[in-house]
């Protein structure tokens, strides 16, 4: 079993923004598993699938991003799973835009949505793919994950989600 999480925030309001990309990646992995996220549970919307026989979870936590790690942790807990079978989409303002990044497990870093699961999991040892959302130092960093994210850009990151979709399609593939 494999609980596969993308981080953003819940509503319109941050629809296509910088700190959605993980809700993209759930959204795109969904339609290409044609896996309807369509029930609700642990303050969570998710979908349930099958891909090479192993049983998916593709879950959007609705806790908001610095809360994230309350709703994975709820669904480890529930179907008792291992950190190891959990695999987390977020926004990585330190990788460029385009560049999707994989990592067995690790720190948080500057990243609010994984430092509330490395607490909540009391583990690193959960993986992650990383998709380079880039940074505009000209503006504040709160207000630059939640703006919307431009056409060119979109492109780029649309493409990284489709690389690490590809990289999860091929650890579950194993």
């Amino acid at each position: 079993m494999k609980l596969i999480f993308g981080l953003g925030n819940p509503g319109r309001e941050y629809e296509g923004t910088y700190h959605n990309i993980g809700f993209m990646a759930i959204n795109k992995l969904a339609n290409r598993l044609d896996i309807s996220l369509n029930k609700s549970k642990f303050n969570a919307i998710y979908g349930q699938g099958k891909y090479n026989d192993e049983i998916v979870f593709l879950i959007k936590p609705l806790t908001y991003m610095n809360l994230s790690g309350n709703a994975v942790a709820d669904f480890v807990r529930f179907y008792k799973c291992s950190d190891s079978d959990v695999i987390v989409f977020v926004d990585d303002i330190d990788l460029p835009k385009g560049v999707s990044r994989f990592r067995e497990h690790g720190s948080a870093g500057t990243h609010n949505g994984l430092k509330s699961i490395v607490h909540c999991l009391n583990s690193e040892n959960f993986k992650r793919i990383k998709i380079g959302a880039g940074q505009d130092k000209t503006m504040d960093l709160k207000d630059y994950v939640l703006s919307k994210i431009d056409s060119d850009s979109l492109a780029l990151i649309s493409g990284a989600i489709d690389e690490g979709i590809e990289k999860v399609l091929k650890l579950i593939g194993k």
